[in-house]
């Protein structure tokens, strides 16, 4: 699924915006979100103009890294490659993205993101793509911001985990895909997520295929009204075409999370 475009920012490589988790908390398990921290200082910065394979850890010290050539549009267009690309098993660590960023990162298969940053997304900030129920996609500390429209797209089979982590203008922060011409059944976890105004929805999944969303955690800043919806369900499909919305809040089943998990300011 995509939402309309909207003209991309091109660079920020000056004053990094304020979102709201610090690399110290964000990397703290179970801390508490705060609201006022800064975003982390790049450490250089390289430009990538072809994807970047990956396979066992890669730790890129706080480097910016941001699109040129066929990565450098800073488009929504669904067929970009992405800058980075991970084997089954890999592990990416202290990485900012900087804009332009294509694709974002590619998952083939398990994964685990470590205080990555996206300072303005692109097509999407990260895609899992594995193709085992027993597939784990770990996002762990860091944050992304100016999603026209996802922030993480599962589009292959498992469970992906993100906890402390920052969002702010979005549109989905993680979508189960409603329309991929293979389906499955997906499960999403997230705890200790800080949600920034403004925002769509966090968790979009299928209920026909059996996906869940539990929420832990979450604090929502700025969202006076409440329009943010934590968890919409889907009948998705495998054919192409736009999924039906299936309600959305709370049900135990597809939906998990109460009132007390979230938390507004």
């Amino acid at each position: 699924m995509t939402s309309a475009k909207r003209p991309r920012a091109r660079a920020l490589t000056g004053a990094l915006a304020t979102l709201g988790l610090s690399i110290g908390m964000v990397m703290t398990t179970g801390a508490s979100p705060a609201s006022a921290a800064t975003w982390p200082t790049a450490n250089g910065s390289q430009g990538v103009s072809s994807t970047i394979s990956v396979s066992g850890t890669k730790d890129y010290g706080m480097k910016r890294l941001y699109g040129t050539g066929d990565l450098g549009s800073g488009s929504q267009d669904e067929d970009q490659g992405p800058i980075l690309e991970l084997a089954d098993g890999a592990v990416l660590k202290n990485v900012i993205l900087g804009a332009p960023a294509a694709d974002g990162v590619h998952c083939k298969g398990s994964c685990t993101l470590q205080n990555v940053w996206w300072e303005d997304v692109g097509e999407d900030a990260a895609t899992f793509k594995g193709k085992s129920s027993g597939s784990v996609y770990t996002v762990s500390g860091g944050g992304a911001k100016e999603a026209s429209d996802k922030v993480f797209q599962f589009n292959g089979a498992g469970t992906l985990n993100v906890s402390n982590f920052a969002v702010k203008n979005f549109g989905t922060f993680v979508r189960s895909c409603g329309n991929c011409s293979t389906q499955y059944k997906r499960t999403i976890n997230l705890n200790t997520i800080e949600v920034n105004w403004k925002g769509s929805r966090l968790a979009g999944i299928n209920t026909n295929y059996g996906d869940s969303a539990t929420l832990r955690n979450i604090t929502i800043i700025g969202d006076s009204g409440k329009k943010i919806v934590p968890c919409q369900k889907y009948i998705g499909n495998d054919d192409g075409d736009e999924p039906d919305s299936n309600g959305s809040g709370p049900d135990g089943t597809y939906c998990k999370y109460s009132s007390s998990d979230i938390t507004y300011r």
